[in-house]
């Protein structure tokens, strides 16, 4: 609105003064290189997003083909009002040089030009302020998409499901790993899926399930970190089934075959307990 302000302080100098004046012309040529570098910026922004929705979008957001569709429009939308407020401007530069030529022309020609240079400027500040808020629209939808398609990467499904254990909701928690190790079976966080499901079991004290997924750890990832961890809980649901022969194999199970692990020392203590 900077610009409009000017242009109306700038007309009622010129009413005032009673004639057009090189310092008039000087401050409206000021206002049009505004305009133009403002034009050219928000050209520029334009051009960024549309690049960025073009090749991030339709790369990464395949499941999101009416929003992309939506995006495009509006930037289509977009390009054609800067080309609309290019072409103002080029009309205002044509109406400065008019300014020039009319110098010698009555005061009333010169305020008639005067208004429509003015309207002029009002129509490009608030067709930029459109196209300004626009983008500003645009950039974050482009955001939100590009949010919503990086929840489903496997880090990201695999850390829903342990932020859901930490915070003692395990069913959400088996929900999640659940479908990660459905998704991503060779994922390197594979063994830790099983591990934590089997933990989510052993928390609601379903120990007959938690053996099981404990099992898998075991089994199909001996060498794995969350192996011995798996033998260390595993024994532990055996023996809140009173299953104290189970208990006894599997914790000198995870002493014999993995003697340099953290957890051998609480096997240890636990096999105390059951003699």
């Amino acid at each position: 609105m900077q610009v409009v302000k000017i242009g109306l302080l700038g007309c009622c100098l010129l009413m005032a003064a009673g004639c057009a004046t090189r310092g008039d012309i000087e401050l409206l040529q000021q206002d049009l290189d505004e305009m133009k570098g403002r034009t050219i910026k928000v050209e520029k922004e334009l051009g960024g997003v549309r690049s960025e929705a073009r090749e991030g979008l339709e790369t990464n957001l395949k499941g999101f083909q009416k929003d992309i569709d939506s995006l495009r429009k509006v930037t289509a939308d977009l390009q054609v009002a800067v080309d609309a407020s290019k072409v103002d401007v080029q009309v205002m530069g044509g109406k400065v040089d008019d300014f020039a030529l009319q110098l010698k022309k009555p005061v009333d020609d010169l305020a008639l030009l005067r208004e429509d240079v003015d309207r002029k400027h009002a129509g490009i500040e608030k067709r930029l302020e459109k196209i300004e808020k626009s983008l500003d629209d645009l950039q974050k939808t482009a955001t939100e998409l590009r949010n919503r398609e990086a929840e489903k990467t496997p880090d990201a499904i695999y850390q829903k499901g342990i932020d859901a254990y930490k915070a003692g909701d395990f069913a959400k928690s088996r929900e999640q790993l659940s479908r990660f190790i459905e998704l991503f079976p060779k994922h390197e966080l594979i063994a830790n899926a099983h591990y934590w499901l089997g933990e989510t079991y052993y928390s609601e004290k379903v120990y007959d399930q938690a053996i099981l997924e404990f099992e898998k750890v075991v089994k199909e990832f001996p060498n794995k970190g969350k192996a011995p961890a798996a033998l260390l809980k595993q024994a532990m649901a055996f023996k809140e089934l009173d299953d104290a022969k189970s208990a006894r194999f599997v914790f000198k199970k995870l002493i014999e075959n993995y003697p340099l692990a953290d957890e051998v020392k609480v096997a240890k203590e636990k096999l105390k307990e059951l003699k």
